[in-house]
């Protein structure tokens, strides 16, 4: 079979063509299958890829020992260094004497802390007073008595 083109408008050019093969109906294209019906499948390994670089641990010498020691104590040593310089220098206490104390007119319990532990830290002292009276917040009426630290 042959095939009659135009290229050009006054040229006509015939080509050779491969002939068409027709198949059955029915016929399946892709690959044939190479078992027959109902046989189990047949795997060719796991499909899995695997490395090609050796496995092989690479030894660890004396001198890579002692310089990953040396870089550890280093890093330790300053670590150190910053939590020092990062601790407070001392800790709130409160005094260790009690005492019975009454709220006076438009006071409040920071104030209250000031007036009866001057020299102590007043977060703490008003942290104690609320554990030893068990109170919710800092508001407090005046001429409650409560429980402090003095000193």
């Amino acid at each position: 079979m042959t095939i009659i083109t135009r290229e050009d408008p006054t040229d006509l050019v015939v080509r050779p063509m491969r002939p068409v093969r027709r198949t059955p109906a029915g016929a399946r294209r892709g690959p044939q299958p190479h078992r027959p019906a109902g046989a189990p499948l047949h795997y060719r390994g796991a499909g899995v890829l695997m490395s090609r670089a050796s496995n092989r641990r690479k030894k660890v010498t004396p001198l890579a020992t002692v310089v990953l020691a040396l870089v550890a104590a280093g890093i330790t040593v300053w670590l150190g260094l910053i939590a020092e310089r990062a601790a407070p220098a001392a800790p709130a206490t409160t005094p260790p004497r009690l005492a019975v104390v009454q709220v006076q007119a438009g006071e409040s319990l920071e104030q209250l802390a000031q007036r009866i532990a001057p020299d102590a830290s007043v977060g703490a002292v008003v942290d104690e007073i609320r554990d030893l009276n068990e109170l919710k917040s800092t508001t407090v009426d005046a001429g409650k008595t409560l429980i402090a630290p003095v000193g």
